[in-house]
């Protein structure tokens, strides 16, 4: 392990008495506790909007999602914090990180038409402000909900999942409203025994649904597909992990917990993960991508377990992934929102009863209405 990994390790370590749980963040009451964990976050999300930043002209929209989320989990902190002396300096921070964010991401429209107008066209919303809500109170995990047996991934079509996620978005060229949905996206959509990018998919699906504030219908059930699609989605970081983290698994990992934690699911905030996320970043470029040791420069490496990005990745000589990088940034700054309500206050338990929704806040005005 190199000297900064030691130096990590050794600093959750001190962190990790009084659990929660063995699936939990540590409580984390002192400002000073969350100023450090905050304090290992940061450098590597500037460092991420540096390779944003660098390699603007040359990303698609897929590479940009991930940091449209990290704006407002950004936000999210720096509003939570900026009261708190202890931890002002570093709402400040956060705050001038997010200012960036909002300018990077509105130079990028310009060149997301240029390299693909027809995707932009179709899922402009996911990167524009106010379509990503953050989550008002947590829940976590079911393991009881992990489907017995998976399917293989090779039935996936992201042709399918992608106009079926335009239709919900309301923004197809026979469209006008949002939350749409027609029979063979219901039957895709609610598929049993899905794994991988399929199942990241389904999730993001009713995910997107919940921030549009589609109620009616099939979306009446929303909060049950989230837990059942992030029970399985627990279940396959827990197998990735196992196995020891090989490059093909950790795409698919980081957006299982951007996802999930958005979703308001807090046992994806596990301090080895977040061990494990920071280790992955290239320092010197800033991005996430193919490990130098593991696959030399200038060599292919394997696309197993990669169907979701074949195809819109974006992946750069020096080994740096588009996908991963914005994946990694969602990922981390679910990990710094975490930290404003820790140990959650609010924590229901899987699929609890109650009159109060959990996960992302509905927006107001009427259902199925624009934002």
């Amino acid at each position: 392990m190199s000297s900064p990994g030691r130096l990590l390790l050794l600093l959750l370590l001190l962190l990790a008495p009084a659990l929660v749980g063995p699936s939990s963040l540590p409580q984390l009451h002192t400002p000073e506790r969350k100023a450090t964990i905050a304090g290992l976050i940061l450098p590597a999300l500037e460092r991420a909007t540096v390779f944003l930043e660098e390699r603007l002209p040359e990303l698609n929209l897929d590479g940009v999602v991930g940091f449209q989320v990290l704006q407002v989990q950004l936000k999210g902190v720096q509003e939570a914090w900026a009261g708190d002396p202890q931890l002002r300096p570093l709402s400040q921070r956060m705050g001038r990180l997010s200012k960036k964010l909002g300018i990077l991401l509105r130079k990028s429209i310009p060149y997301l038409k240029l390299s693909d107008p027809a995707y932009l066209r179709e899922f402009q919303p996911t990167i524009q402000w106010g379509f990503w809500k953050l989550p008002h109170a947590w829940t976590r995990t079911n393991a009881s909900m992990v489907y017995p047996t998976f399917e293989t991934e090779d039935s996936f079509s992201e042709e399918h999942s992608d106009m079926c996620l335009v239709q919900l978005l309301g923004t197809g060229t026979n469209s006008s409203r949002p939350c749409g949905l027609s029979d063979s996206c219901r039957t895709l959509m609610t598929r049993a025994g899905c794994s991988g990018y399929c199942l990241s998919h389904q999730l993001l699906y009713f995910l997107s649904a919940a921030m549009l504030g589609c109620t009616e219908g099939l979306f009446a059930q929303s909060q049950h597909y989230m837990h059942l699609f992030c029970a399985n989605m627990m279940d396959l970081n827990r197998r990735a992990e196992a196995v020891g983290y090989p490059y093909p698994t950790r795409d698919l990992f980081m957006e299982n917990i951007m996802l999930c934690g958005i979703g308001g699911f807090a046992d994806f905030y596990k301090l080895r993960w977040l061990e494990v996320l920071l280790s992955w970043q290239k320092r010197e470029e800033g991005c996430f991508g193919r490990p130098d040791e593991e696959f030399p420069r200038g060599t292919p490496y394997p696309q197993q377990g990669l169907r979701r990005v074949k195809r819109r990745e974006k992946e750069f000589t020096d080994g740096c992934s588009a996908h991963n990088t914005a994946m990694a940034a969602g990922a981390l700054g679910g990990f710094l929102y975490v930290l404003v309500e820790q140990p959650p206050a609010r924590v229901k338990p899987p699929e609890a009863s109650s009159s109060r929704q959990t996960g992302p806040r509905m927006p107001p005005g009427r259902r199925g209405q624009p934002l």
